[in-house]
């Protein structure tokens, strides 16, 4: 459609718009201890309708990361649609999410290549929690052969003073 009014929900989505730094911990295997790291985040609009996030961070055992997510939400799916990519992979993931009824917890389903290197797909779970106007986390999951999620990492996000 073109040039669609903004909905409410794109409306949220400009909660993110700001220049953010971040914390990060990812679970470690078992037995290892878990790996921490520090990052920024500049969220623009794209329009009205888009918000794109570009982040760098480093990455576990040194090195910088570059990452940008694109997030927007597509009133005649009743969704929330976006993108994730990452320097350290060539996986583009490719999200579709829904908003809690307290419109504070956005839940992102994606699906790409399992980290344990065997060759399959697997399901991930991307969650951003608003936790005030401020901050924010997004925290990271992948679906167990059981059908549990298990946490693989969380990322707290705080917005720079201006």
């Amino acid at each position: 459609m073109m040039n669609p009014e903004p909905h409410a929900m794109h409306r949220w989505l400009q909660q993110l718009l700001g220049d953010w730094t971040s914390t990060s911990e990812c679970d470690p295997q078992p037995g290892q201890p878990a790996e921490q790291s520090v990052g920024a985040e500049h969220v623009r609009a794209l329009g009205d309708l888009w918000v794109i996030l570009e982040g760098t961070g480093t990455m576990p055992g040194g090195g910088e990361a570059r990452m940008q997510m694109t997030l927007g939400y597509d009133p005649e799916k009743n969704a929330f649609l976006g993108t994730w990519v990452g320097s350290m992979m060539t996986h583009m993931w490719v999200y579709r999410g829904t908003l809690d009824a307290d419109q504070k917890v956005l839940t992102l389903e994606t699906e790409g290549p399992s980290f344990k290197g065997d060759g399959k797909t697997a399901r991930y779970r991307d969650v951003i929690t608003l936790v005030g106007p401020n901050e924010r986390t997004l925290t990271s999951f992948g679906q167990q052969p059981d059908g549990s999620w298990n946490q693989i990492m969380q990322a707290t996000y705080r917005r720079k003073a201006a």
